[in-house]
């Protein structure tokens, strides 16, 4: 199962896929916006730890769906007009960042998601305490490297593609 460092790097192959243009004073802003949202369907581990003292108890619902990453992505595209510390985000790479972590799910565990919420729900088991989240994020994220070591293969791979084609429309025709 992802955590998330492998969210991350998921959300930064997304990133690099939607090429947007970047100024070097917007890094590290544009880094917490991609971490936030890669890892956003996961706060459904936080509610339930609130709210039901279990974090599996709403894990993989409603904020594992389509419905949500659509959602998530309108909201990130309108979040920059609340302050100057939110980057600018197009609707189309919040909704890539977001999906970015439920497609992740998909792909890397056994547990279903709710892709097509409110039509089906699945509900996935997890970890059930605060201890348990945080024991998990701190010490398991290592299981991820893999997930890190694809996504810089994956990031080398659409930069060097980005070059030949820049490349060769500056290449002179023959």
């Amino acid at each position: 199962m992802p955590l998330p460092i492998g969210h991350t790097a998921l959300g930064l192959v997304a990133y690099e896929m939607s090429n947007p243009p970047q100024r070097a004073t917007d890094r590290f802003k544009t880094f917490a916006l991609i971490t936030i949202l890669a890892n956003l369907p996961d706060m459904d581990v936080v509610v339930g730890l609130i709210l039901q003292g279990n974090g599996a108890y709403y894990h993989r619902g409603p904020t594992h769906s389509l419905l949500f990453a659509i959602l998530s992505g309108y909201l990130a595209s309108r979040a920059w007009r609340l302050g100057r510390l939110i980057p600018r985000c197009s609707f189309s790479l919040g909704f890539m960042l977001v999906f970015s972590h439920i497609l992740g799910d998909m792909l890397f565990t056994s547990a279903p998601v709710s892709l097509f919420w409110p039509l089906e729900l699945n509900w996935s088991g997890g970890y059930d305490t605060w201890s348990d989240v945080i024991h998990s994020v701190l010490f398991r994220g290592g299981h991820d490297l893999w997930i890190v070591a694809a996504g810089v293969l994956a990031i080398a791979g659409i930069r060097f593609g980005r070059s030949q084609i820049q490349r060769r429309k500056a290449a002179p025709h023959t």
